[in-house]
């Protein structure tokens, strides 16, 4: 039988691969393991960058590196990207993802927190890994969030299954007018909104 961290790494796999089928702002484009132990996304969402000449500029792709460690999931995974990012949350070595790591988060639901990051839809001013964003940050909230696109893939409506034939209708009484159906609300099979996330980094950010 699989230990735990297997199954969990397993877990991880079938969720993310379930949850970003499809989706263009999020992909996994790399892994290594089976179950996989390290993952590369590919986040196509506008974000910054300092250029050699010292410039602060967009780019519309960051590949992200995420490494579950031995600890996973009792530690957090460790999360490095690969190409650059200027953002308060975010050096050369790491990605800070506070201290709201538990074992019970989804690894799907971190990759798209790190993609709200990225497009600074989320910022943590108050402890940063760069100075120099942080302070940015706080001069040019009003140019905030750089990408404002929602980064979390819809939520389709599960849909009910069929039910059973019914035996026949009873006749209806002697004068009474049958009245027309009227469809159940959602009935026409749309995709349901997404529902509203606890963000644990709400208190934190910083737009002003």
């Amino acid at each position: 039988m699989p230990s735990p961290r297997t199954r969990r790494l397993m877990l991880d796999h079938q969720t993310l691969t379930a949850r970003l089928s499809g989706w263009p702002l999020i992909q996994i484009t790399g892994t290594a393991g089976m179950p996989p132990e390290i993952y590369r996304f590919t986040y196509h969402l506008r974000g910054l960058y300092v250029a050699p000449s010292g410039e602060i500029l967009e780019r519309a792709a960051h590949v992200l590196e995420v490494n579950l460690s031995l600890g996973y999931p009792r530690r957090a995974p460790q999360c490095r990207m690969l190409t650059p990012v200027f953002h308060p949350n975010f050096d050369e070595a790491m990605v800070c993802i506070g201290d709201f790591w538990a074992a019970s988060e989804g690894l799907d639901d971190l990759i798209i927190r790190i993609g709200r990051m990225i497009a600074y839809q989320e910022y943590n001013t108050k402890s940063p890994l760069n100075g120099l964003a942080a302070k940015w940050a706080a001069q040019n909230s009003s140019l905030l969030p750089i990408d404002s696109r929602n980064v979390s893939p819809p939520q389709v409506a599960a849909v009910a299954p069929p039910a059973p034939p019914s035996a026949e209708p009873e006749p209806l009484p002697a004068g009474a007018a049958s009245s027309p159906a009227v469809a159940a609300p959602g009935s026409r099979g749309s995709q349901a909104s997404a529902p509203q996330e606890t963000d644990p980094w709400a208190e934190k950010i910083s737009l002003a």
